[in-house]
């Protein structure tokens, strides 16, 4: 199909890939644990958009320009990281900050029937899963490794292949997450109050400024 092979074998690795556990599943573990279903559909829907950004500049030939020059991987690689230690930055904080009720306690009771989350707070989530995915260059050079592997070398089209793949990605990946969102939710029912909300912040910045500091020393491929 469009110049393609292998599509079982295909939809095994990408599973493979969703499932090892990376900056997307641990994106969206900690925003469906901090605001439930919702903020962890937001979350998934994020990263595929990102990955749709980054299925079209393998199709169209950008990523390839991350693969050539190392002043470009440098700097998406350098940008990526500043923003998942802003993002860790603010986690600590809220984790941090000292008074009986953190924000993050607070906002169920504004947030409308069944806790669900403020579409401002989902809008936000969504915002961040997208910007994680586009501003790392690894997501755009993996994309540029395995897409071509499933490319008939005789397809009439090539940016078609690419398009048509990394659509699977996409709506595959965000299946994955988005299942994986509704099956972390209910865990949320066993919050012991501001003391465990507090450490889980903490705990997620300090795992998001690990996953920072990875993607600051991670050499080009």
């Amino acid at each position: 199909m469009f110049g393609t092979h292998d599509l079982a074998l295909f939809a095994v690795t990408v599973l493979v890939v969703n499932a090892t556990p990376g900056v997307d599943l641990m994106f969206t573990l900690v925003s469906t644990l901090q605001g439930g279903a919702r903020a962890g559909l937001a979350a998934a829907a994020g990263t595929a958009a990102g990955c749709m950004v980054h299925t079209l500049a393998a199709a169209f030939g950008l990523a390839a320009l991350l693969q050539a020059s190392g002043a470009a991987f440098g700097v998406v690689k350098w940008a990526g990281a500043a923003y998942l230690a802003w993002l860790a930055v603010g986690m600590l904080r809220r984790g941090l900050r000292h008074g009986d009720t953190p924000p993050a306690v607070a906002a169920p009771a504004a947030a409308g029937p069944r806790g669900a989350t403020p579409m401002r707070s989902r809008w936000a989530r969504f915002r961040q899963g997208f910007l994680i995915n586009v501003l790392n260059p690894k997501v755009a050079l993996f994309f540029l490794a395995l897409l071509p592997q499933f490319i008939d070398g005789g397809a009439a089209s090539k940016a078609l292949a690419f398009l048509f793949l990394g659509g699977w990605f996409v709506v595959q990946g965000f299946a994955f997450l988005a299942a994986f969102a509704l099956l972390v939710a209910p865990l949320r029912r066993w919050q012991a109050g501001p003391v465990l909300t507090r450490g889980l912040h903490v705990a997620g910045g300090g795992l998001f400024m690990l996953l920072a500091a990875r993607l600051a020393l991670a050499p080009r491929p």
